[in-house]
């Protein structure tokens, strides 16, 4: 090799191996989980995934937000209702709102494990007012009816490690949504002044999935590294989140057969603080979306199409598996 070529060789060697330092301090490795034909739907996921429809269908059949007053009170009390016949004390956190049609709004949530054991908490929240005009059934009906069907699963269960807090947010949406009036802002700020908050999970529009090539955007530089294929659930957090990134991801991969991709990114990418995690990654608590990463995959998102029929049950119910697992794993 002629000298002359010997600092453009180590150049490029350097500039291998910073890429390669850059893509494993953000993305989890390997990029994929599991790869190939799903398992066949067990007779537990199947039963799911019928419950889980018939929640979507209930919550994001119409509009429900401050424009859409009416449909946005029959959500909050068909959750109230539900969580109460699984046996919890639901709790209300009610605040007041202005220059809207409604005065106040609620917050609705349950808690598992003795709150006088003074142990931090583990919040895990779904939005449950849509967008607009849109129905909303994928955002966010998808992580309503998953995080009613973790209640379920999970109300017999006694943390070891945590307070386990679950939260139906309202008011994720515009003209909500990064200010004050948003209910996660309202929660994270209630909560973290009474407890220590260890992590907190928002499951974010978990309900699209396709097997074509050509269903997937990502936004720069994101694409340089994923998948087109729209066949994947991903945990995503901004830099403060990075460990339990790794904690969720590496749980829910351990224990579920679907097709996972996990990595955190500076909240100026595009979508990365789009949902109630920010709220609380604001306030210095590691926090995690999990999310089919909405309208760089579904084509029906903020719009009135975004109805109970576009939605893989099927999958859903997988990942609904996989979370319940994954949260057993980190309260414990």
């Amino acid at each position: 090799m002629r000298k002359s070529t010997v600092p453009i060789v180590l150049v490029a060697l350097a500039l291998l191996w910073t890429g390669f330092l850059v893509l494993r301090y953000f993305a989890y490795l390997p990029i994929y989980g599991h790869e190939g034909p799903l398992p066949l739907e067990t007779r537990e996921e199947k039963a799911l995934a019928i419950e889980l429809r018939n929640h979507v269908v209930a919550v994001a059949s119409f509009p429900h937000n401050m424009d859409h007053p009416e449909a946005l009170e029959a959500s909050a009390i068909y959750i109230e209702r539900r969580l109460a016949g699984l046996g919890y004390a639901v709790e209300r956190q009610e605040y007041t709102v202005t220059g809207q049609k409604v005065d106040k709004v609620r917050n609705i949530h349950v808690t598992l494990g003795d709150p006088r054991g003074r142990r931090p908490s583990f919040v895990v929240g779904a939005h449950y007012d849509s967008a607009g005009i849109a129905p909303g059934a994928n955002d966010n009906g998808s992580g309503v009816a998953a995080l009613l069907e973790l209640a379920r699963l999970l109300r017999d269960h006694t943390p070891a490690r945590h307070l386990l807090r679950l939260v139906f947010f309202v008011n994720e949406e515009r003209p909500s949504f990064g200010t004050d009036m948003m209910g996660s802002v309202q929660f994270a700020r209630m909560v973290t002044a009474r407890e220590t908050v260890a992590g907190m999970i928002s499951i974010e529009t978990i309900g699209a999935y396709f097997d074509e090539p050509g269903t997937q955007r990502f936004p720069t530089p994101l694409n340089f590294v994923y998948s087109d294929t729209g066949n994947f659930i991903t945990f995503v957090g901004m830099p403060r989140g990075r460990e339990l990134v790794h904690r969720a991801i590496g749980s829910f991969r351990r224990h579920t057969a679907f097709p996972s991709i996990g990595g955190i990114a500076h909240s100026f990418i595009r979508g990365i603080a789009w949902s109630d995690h920010a709220s609380f990654d604001a306030l210095g608590i590691p926090a995690v979306m999990i999310t089919d990463t909405a309208l760089f995959r579904y084509a029906h998102y903020h719009k009135a199409t975004d109805t109970p029929d576009k939605l893989d049950y099927a999958r859903l119910a997988r990942v609904t598996k996989g979370i319940e697992r994954t949260l057993r794993d980190i309260v414990d």
